[in-house]
């Protein structure tokens, strides 16, 4: 067995080890595993099954189900921008084709080079700034065509 496969044995492990007995453990166990390693490893899904007395497929349900859990790793910069009523009323839907031509990406996908992934959310609460992007951990407001190309140029500058 590889280093790799053996620190995500441990990592898995340990996550399932601190959830052991709770009622609903899934859901803390995935999050877990995700903060930890960036996303849901394939190759993690049966040793949670097995540990869990679950099958493959009702953790497979449940991670297609909650749309933040990802089975690959995410680029450096997570963009989701906002695909709500009231950012759509604003341009949101002008802005996510723009995107997704400027990114070369789609919803779910990571650029080549890591940098982004792009996801779509349904709701940033910042509805009267509308169209709303949230980058990481950061909101941006009102934001256009114009506006991304420079967000996505600092971050591309920083890199």
């Amino acid at each position: 067995m590889s280093s790799s496969a053996v620190a995500l044995k441990e990592i898995v492990e340990s996550v399932i080890e601190s959830h052991q007995g709770k009622i609903g453990a899934l859901l803390p166990v995935l999050h877990s595993i995700q903060d930890k390693l960036g996303h849901i490893p394939p190759e993690s899904i049966s040793m949670m099954a097995a540990a869990m007395s679950l099958s493959r497929a009702e953790i497979h349900g449940v991670m297609s189900f909650y749309h933040d859990f990802r089975g690959e790793p995410a680029g450096e910069n997570i963009l989701h921008l906002c695909r709500a009523e009231a950012c759509q009323a604003m341009g949101s839907r002008e802005l996510e084709h723009h995107a997704k031509e400027r990114l070369g990406i789609d919803y779910g996908e990571t650029t080549p080079d890591g940098l982004f992934t792009l996801e779509p959310v349904y709701c940033l609460g910042n509805c009267s700034c509308s169209p709303s992007l949230r980058v990481n951990d950061e909101l941006h407001a009102r934001v256009t065509a114009e506006k991304f190309d420079d967000l996505i140029a600092q971050m591309e500058a920083r890199d």
